[in-house]
C-alpha cells in the first residue's frame, strides 16, 4: 500500500543521495588536483609559479568531478539524456582544460634539460 508520504520521502532520499554524490565528486576532483596544484604553486625553480593551476585548474577539476559523479548517478537512475548531457559537460571542461593547459607545471621545472 502506497501512502501519500511515500513519494516525498523517496524524492528527499534521492535528492540527498544526489547531493552526497556531488560532494564526493567534488572531493575526487580536489584529490586529482592536489598533485598538480602543489607542483604548480610550490615546486618551482627560483620562485617561479604557475597560478593558472589554481585559478583555472582547480575550478575545472572541482566542477568536472561534480559533473562526472552526477552523470554516473543519473545513469544509475536510468536518466540517460541527463547522463549524456552531463558527460558532454565533462568533455567540454576537459577540452577547455587541455586548450588552456590548466594543469601545466612551472616552465622552469619542465624545461630543466639533461642535468636534471
Amino acid at each position: 500500500m502506497e501512502s501519500a508520504y511515500t513519494t516525498p520521502r523517496r524524492e528527499a532520499l534521492t535528492g540527498t543521495a544526489g547531493l552526497l554524490t556531488a560532494a564526493l565528486g567534488a572531493l575526487a576532483g580536489l584529490a586529482v588536483w592536489l598533485p598538480y596544484g602543489r607542483r604548480g604553486l610550490f615546486g618551482a625553480f627560483e620562485g617561479e609559479r604557475n597560478t593558472d593551476v589554481l585559478l583555472l585548474g582547480l575550478p575545472l577539476l572541482l566542477i568536472g568531478g561534480t559533473l562526472a559523479a552526477l552523470a554516473a548517478f543519473a545513469a544509475v537512475r536510468g536518466r540517460w539524456r541527463t547522463a549524456f548531457a552531463l558527460a558532454a559537460g565533462v568533455a567540454g571542461l576537459a577540452a577547455i582544460g587541455y586548450a588552456f593547459d590548466a594543469l601545466a607545471g612551472p616552465q622552469a621545472a619542465s624545461d630543466c634539460g639533461s642535468p636534471c
